[in-house]
């Protein structure tokens, strides 16, 4: 009877420091996951946003989504007006312009964007960056605006829990990791602080 009562109290504390382990482990491995995906992300987004304002280089615009941003930045041209003499001279001397034009391909190799995997989130799974662009009226003028972003709950994969905050006062899965605004010209990220 004492060899099985020892057995079952051993079987017990090793049961006990099994979960005691587990629950210091947990939360470690929570913030190195946490730190590793979301700087994936970050990463992506910014890169996104590079390409957002080469797009809007030639157009004048921000896009609406990734296959017209992709074909724009595969196809399209720069503007570059060269000016020659000073148009602010006051002695009326005379000022020529020289417009000329750069593929946006060559700007794109340049910088290394991978527009075939611009749209697709790290540890998404599969999944694609929600984006969106407009014009609105800001303080009297028509702006461009965007906004590109992901919920946390998309990149975490296994921690993508709410349960997860006790970890982290500031996790929320729900919350959405982005830059842009679309209330307002503003191409800032969330992360930015």
């Amino acid at each position: 009877m004492r060899i099985i009562l020892n057995v079952v109290l051993t079987l017990i504390v090793a049961v006990l420091v099994y979960m005691l382990a587990g629950s210091i482990r947990e939360p470690i491995a929570f913030q190195e996951q946490k730190q590793i995906r979301e700087e994936a992300v970050v990463q992506k987004l910014i890169t996104i946003r590079k390409a957002q304002e080469l797009y809007r280089g030639i157009t004048g615009t921000f896009s609406s989504s990734f296959e017209d941003l992709k074909n724009v930045l595969t196809n399209g041209r720069f503007t570059i007006v060269k000016v020659i003499g000073d148009p602010d001279d006051p002695s009326g001397q005379q000022v020529s312009y020289d417009t000329i034009y750069k593929n946006a391909a060559d700007s794109i190799k340049t910088l290394g964007l991978q527009l075939d995997s611009l749209a697709y989130v790290p540890f998404g799974e599969g999944a694609m960056f929600n984006i969106q662009a407009d014009t609105i009226t800001y303080q009297s003028t028509v702006v461009s605006v965007v906004e590109v972003g992901v919920p946390r709950k998309v990149f975490m994969g296994p921690y993508a829990d709410a349960r997860f905050a006790k970890y982290d006062n500031s996790y929320d899965p729900n919350s959405i990791v982005k830059f842009g605004n679309m209330n307002a010209p503003n191409t800032s990220g969330n992360w930015e602080r």
